[in-house]
């Protein structure tokens, strides 16, 4: 197996948990606003010593209901600031957070409750506390169920009160790197979810890494983030481990319809998510400024900056690009900046290919894109672009202290400090991922070149073998299609079959001004057999094509009427295609595609 390690930056963590910075942080900074909170009229800043109050409140609480070291806590809500306080009253008392989506259905719910073991729950609202009630039969060991909007965090205040500052410190100061911090369960294609054991060493030891080497993001003079994906999931959650190591300020919001709004009101100076938010901020600023006449100049401004990028790779561009460029920056960059806050100098990207223009137009418009590569698993990153260290069109270099290796059939594999434990209570699992050497088997495959710069090729189960026995990887062919403004899901078939075809989704929201500007209905249905849009979405399959072989283009694509959505089950929690469901439920229409 051919590897290539960076040498660690930082000593393996020997004493101390996760929530020894609250701690230090209100001793060391106490007035300093580590947390802006969203309330009536505006953000309400939090300073360092008022969130360690509030932390030990909980904690307190907590202990009075008789949560030991160990026991495992759920926590079931939407990204806010007490998801954030909760957490960390959890690990200050050295018990392990186990985080559940808001969307998780009533049968994973039970599942998790069950599996993990939890003793107390602590949920959102009324709805989410019905569900984890229904599920008491199938989880004995769960006692008292608390509810954030009912007023949880004043109650578990309430509760501990008489429990002392010292019963607290005891409890604190008996967290050690190795016990478990947190049991999250990944949602895989197929069966049970399966918990992933991250221990306090593995965040300490990524964000130990992470702020020193994006010193950019985390160190800088009034660092901020607005954090608006969910924190059950892992990439949410270093962030929120970073920030609170680092004092940046952090605010939280769930509400992506208003996510523009709360961007241009928090005004933060990095932000992270997932590709698909990229590709609608340009889709959509595309589509209105088409529908606005004034399409020709945003298509140059887009080419322009992708091009001035290019040209940074390559020596740095000329006179005339940089003439250009400071016209529409002016014109256009500086607007599509504002719709991020204004302040964001750098954005952070994982869960899915970015993609090359798309990575290069966002640099042209002087928000670099820091894209990156991790899984649960691995506590998130295990490789990142860096600031001073950017190679668009990969995933970046190891992080220090990381190894990565390509195996015989071309997956990737990790060594690190960062690499669970293990499957909670899983051994055969567990055995399957991680070899006696500590190597985590990704199930992606991928390469890396002289630097160790990373890319992603594919996911090895999800590889098609056309009838002609052509390798096939989707998301090459995938990612660029995305990029057409009128285009929301894209997924590549041909497993099996004599060519490759495609199932592409419409956005709802892009398509009503290309309608309405020429007089057609505004509904999908009523368009999926237009030829105006067909040819649309023909270009964006020549354009894909470009990228591929002969071989490996796609011949012939279906519109479907309706888009693909977490509620129907076709996206993953993080917005990636369930492929396994989406095939399922349009098996007829990939038929119909091979029909002669």
């Amino acid at each position: 197996m051919r590897e290539y390690t960076v040498p660690a930056v930082i000593e393996a963590p020997v004493s101390g948990g996760l929530s020894d910075a609250v701690w230090a942080n209100a001793s060391s900074h106490p007035d300093t606003a580590v947390f802006s909170r969203r309330v009536a009229g505006g953000w309400l800043d939090i300073s360092a010593a008022e969130f360690a109050r509030q932390v030990s409140g909980v904690a307190k609480g907590l202990i009075a209901a008789g949560v030991k070291h160990g026991d495992r806590v759920a926590l079931l809500s939407a990204t806010r600031y007490e998801w954030t306080l909760i957490d960390y009253a959890i690990w200050s008392i050295g018990a392990a957070t186990v985080p559940i989506y808001e969307t998780s259905s009533a049968s994973q719910i039970q599942w998790i409750l069950t599996d993990s073991e939890a003793v107390v729950a602590i949920v959102e609202n009324a709805a989410h506390s019905a569900v984890v009630e229904s599920a008491r039969a199938e989880a004995p060991t769960l006692q008292e169920i608390w509810q954030i909007e009912s007023g949880a965090v004043d109650e578990l205040t309430v509760l501990g009160q008489d429990v002392s500052d010292a019963e607290l410190d005891k409890r604190r100061t008996a967290v050690v790197p190795s016990d478990l911090a947190t049991l999250i369960y990944t949602s895989g294609t197929t069966g049970r979810p399966k918990g992933c054991m991250i221990s306090h060493a593995n965040f300490l030891d990524e964000l130990g890494t992470a702020v020193k080497v994006l010193d950019g993001l985390f160190a800088v003079e009034g660092a901020s983030t607005l954090l608006f994906l969910p924190l059950a999931h892992v990439f949410a959650r270093i962030i929120q481990v970073g920030c609170v190591m680092m004092r940046v300020k952090l605010g939280h919001t769930a509400d992506v319809k208003n996510l523009v709004a709360d961007l241009g009101e928090f005004k933060p100076t990095f932000i992270l998510s997932v590709p698909r938010v990229f590709e609608k901020v340009f889709n959509t600023a595309s589509q209105t400024a088409h529908s606005a006449g004034k399409g020709k100049i945003f298509d140059a401004a887009a080419e322009t900056a992708i091009a001035y990028s290019e040209a940074v790779d390559k020596g740095g561009p000329g006179f005339g690009l940089k003439a250009k460029h400071a016209l529409f920056d002016k014109l256009v960059y500086a607007k599509l900046r504002n719709v991020l806050g204004g302040k964001v100098d750098y954005a952070v990207s994982g869960g899915a290919p970015l993609g090359n223009r798309l990575g290069h137009f966002f640099r042209g418009i002087g928000v670099p894109v820091l894209e990156g590569y991790g899984l649960t698993e691995t506590t998130a990153a295990l490789a990142v672009n860096l600031p001073d260290d950017l190679r668009i069109g990969t995933v970046g270099r190891p992080l220090p202290g990381v190894s990565v290796g390509v195996a015989e059939d071309g997956e990737l594999c990790f060594k690190g400090g960062q690499v669970m434990l293990g499957y909670w209570k899983n051994e055969e699992a567990t055995a399957a991922a991680i070899d006696a050497d500590g190597w985590f088997r990704t199930g992606d495959l991928g390469e890396f070149d002289a630097d160790g710069f990373i890319k992603i090729t594919g996911r090895k189960k999800e590889i098609l073998v056309t009838a002609g026995g052509k390798n096939v990887a989707p998301a090459v062919l995938e990612d660029r299609i995305r990029l057409h403004p009128l285009v929301s899901q894209c997924m590549v078939v041909g497993d099996g079959k004599p060519f490759i075809a495609a199932l592409i989704t419409i956005d709802p929201e892009t398509i009503v001004g290309w309608a309405k500007d020429r007089g057609k209905p505004t509904d999908v249905p009523s368009l999926v057999d237009d030829e105006e849009l067909i040819a649309e979405i023909q270009k964006a399959v020549d354009d894909a094509n470009t990228a591929v072989s002969k071989a490996e283009g796609i011949k012939k694509f279906a519109i479907l009427p309706t888009d693909w959505t977490q509620e129907n089950g076709e996206l993953s929690l993080k917005l990636s295609l369930r492929r396994h469901i989406v095939m399922k439920k349009h098996e007829s229409e990939v038929e119909a595609l091979y029909q002669k």
